[in-house]
């Protein structure tokens, strides 16, 4: 499973990355993500790492819809993916990454961010420089998961995809995402 660390550290990287070329217009870019702009994404993804930081260490949580991200939405996302990967890179935390909830939550993390990533190019007509491979694992994980739960109100109802899309489409449009070829 620290394979899945690693994943998710190469993620938090590439979606920096794209990040970083934003021009300062498209942080107000439209995100497929609900009623969500790019930095609202960005400040989703900072909630998500503190709060999974947080949830390991027993440390405190930021208030809910908190603007975390101020006016260096960058710097707040690249400092949160340190903080989150500084907490689960050590050595406790490590040994409880072979299995169990701690292990689902790191997949759940990349499954989040590989869709958000999504989202964020999307919006930005920047790609995010992830594996095939990370969006087939995350669909699956995604699916085994919603097979024993509901969709709750983190999921909207999966969109019509077809079978031969990239995987990264195919994990978006199960996560309610609307798929337009052009």
């Amino acid at each position: 499973m620290t394979g899945s660390v690693e994943d998710l550290e190469r993620a938090f990287g590439a979606v920096g990355d794209l990040l970083g070329g934003l021009t300062k217009e498209q942080w107000g870019a439209a995100t497929p993500c609900s009623a969500w702009d790019v930095r609202d994404v960005v400040n989703h993804l900072v909630a998500v790492n503190s709060t999974f930081a947080a949830s390991i260490e027993g440390g405190t949580l930021h208030e809910q819809g908190a603007d975390l991200v101020g006016d260096d939405p960058l710097g707040a996302y690249r400092r949160s993916a340190a903080a989150l990967l500084e907490v689960l890179g050590r050595a406790q935390v490590r040994e409880r990454l072979e299995e169990g909830p701690l292990a689902e939550q790191v997949q759940l993390r990349l499954a989040d961010l590989v869709t958000h990533g999504w989202d964020l190019t999307q919006a930005t007509g920047v790609p995010v420089e992830l594996p095939a491979e990370f969006a087939e694992r995350s669909l699956d994980f995604i699916q085994r998961q919603l097979a024993v739960r509901p969709r709750g109100t983190q999921f909207a109802e999966a969109q019509p995809v077809d079978d031969d899309a990239p995987a990264v489409d195919r994990l978006a449009a199960f996560a309610g995402r609307t798929i337009t070829r052009g």
